[in-house]
């Protein structure tokens, strides 16, 4: 990334790519909570940041006055971009486009992907046999989701490396550099366009087959309508929950009475997972202002976006006891890492499957680890926030 202005007023003028935002963001929204809990940037076009959860959970359930058309904040405004339903919907069109999802992501249906989720997990371990250490991101974190993803759709897990540029390029690249962005899109539609026709001439039993049968008000999805929902499913499936992975083993990397006790007491997982997401939460999610309205006594201005740190509001000590605190058995925990209003997390019951899966078959394998010495963790840049480098040391 090219040299930015640096930040001297958080309140005033935040920079969410700022290097020290995303090396410890925490600090920084912390004085903000004390300070001045609603900032504002003119950077980016205007952008406010709320960082109490109440404030976030206000403008996540206000839908008239804040709109899902515009889900990230970019350099500059692009083109009219194509929709990627659900996520980039309003009402009244947002529940039936989420409604027809809902059967491929129940409960029942996300536990028959277990077992594979189990077997990708085995066999990334295997791959360290002989060997000291690993990237914990790259090497372990990164790939489980992506072929998880690839088998809910009926792709080939090896298209792996190809769905990390994207996502690499949408989310981070993409927001500073235009062109990056169009022609990765361009991309994906051209990729997922290509398998589409490839289940109308045949379906089968995945993921794109059942969208491409799907109907709404007995209205079959346009191959638009698909194209979006899939490269929202790649997107918001890939590196929301590899982030979330990558978090966790730094974090039990780096605190070593948590690892043990997890180590010793499995039984302690449910809710350690869940506490894990709160305190590393990995998504902030953007609204575009459509009417003027107020909160907290702050104006919001139509035209301008709004940041909706649902990892700011998990920090909160005045929803939660000793916010900056990760505790494992934490009794209450109404965290929002998969966020608020009509648009929560759609894949939350595969996001936990999958985090809960890694961590119990790192831990079982790999029980003593920290981080390694030589190089340093690096954390990503943009609204979804995990270490993009991970360097771990196993101990025996």
């Amino acid at each position: 990334m090219s040299a930015r202005p640096p930040v001297t007023d958080w309140a005033n003028d935040f920079d969410h790519l700022d290097s020290r935002w995303i090396e410890d963001p925490y600090p920084i929204w912390d004085r903000l909570r004390h300070s001045c809990p609603i900032a504002h940037t003119e950077r980016f076009m205007g952008v406010y940041f709320p960082v109490r959860y109440q404030d976030i959970r206000t403008i996540a359930y206000d839908t008239e006055h804040f709109s899902s058309r515009r889900i990230i904040v970019r350099e500059e405004r692009p083109p009219v971009l194509p929709p990627a339903p659900p996520i980039t919907s309003d009402p009244p069109e947002h529940r039936a486009q989420k409604t027809v999802l809902l059967p491929a992501f129940t409960p029942d249906a996300i536990a028959r992907h277990k077992p594979r989720t189990r077997e990708i997990c085995r066999e990334l371990i295997k791959d360290f046999s002989g060997r000291n250490g690993c990237d914990g991101a790259a090497d372990y974190a990164q790939e489980i989701p992506v072929r998880v993803i690839a088998s809910m759709l009926g792709i080939s897990e090896r298209a792996g490396e190809q769905f990390r540029k994207w996502i690499h390029e949408v989310l981070e690249l993409g927001i500073t550099d235009q062109a990056v962005l169009l022609r990765a899109i361009g991309e994906m539609d051209a990729f997922f366009a290509h398998e589409i026709a490839q289940r109308r001439a045949a379906a089968s039993n995945d993921l794109i087959s059942y969208l491409v049968d799907a109907r709404i008000d007995g209205q079959a999805l346009s191959d638009e309508h698909i194209i979006g929902t899939l490269k929202l499913l790649l997107i918001a499936g890939i590196d929301t929950t590899w982030s979330a992975i990558g978090s966790c083993l730094w974090h039990l990397a780096t605190h070593p009475d948590d690892r043990r006790r997890l180590v010793n007491a499995p039984e302690l997982m449910p809710t350690a997972v869940e506490e894990l997401l709160r305190a590393y939460a990995p998504v902030t999610m953007a609204r575009e202002i459509v009417k003027e309205t107020q909160i907290s006594g702050c104006d919001f201005k139509p035209g301008e976006m709004v940041l909706l740190s649902f990892p700011a509001a998990n920090r909160d000590p005045a929803m939660f006891p000793n916010a900056d605190r990760v505790i494992i058995d934490r009794p209450e925990n109404r965290h929002a890492a998969f966020g608020l209003g009509i648009h929560r997390c759609l894949g939350s019951n595969l996001a936990r499957m999958e985090i809960t899966v890694a961590l119990e078959e790192w831990l079982a394998a790999i029980p003593e680890f920290v981080l390694g010495p030589d190089q340093p963790v690096r954390w990503s840049q943009g609204t979804v926030r995990g270490p993009r480098q991970l360097p771990i040391v196993f101990r025996s």
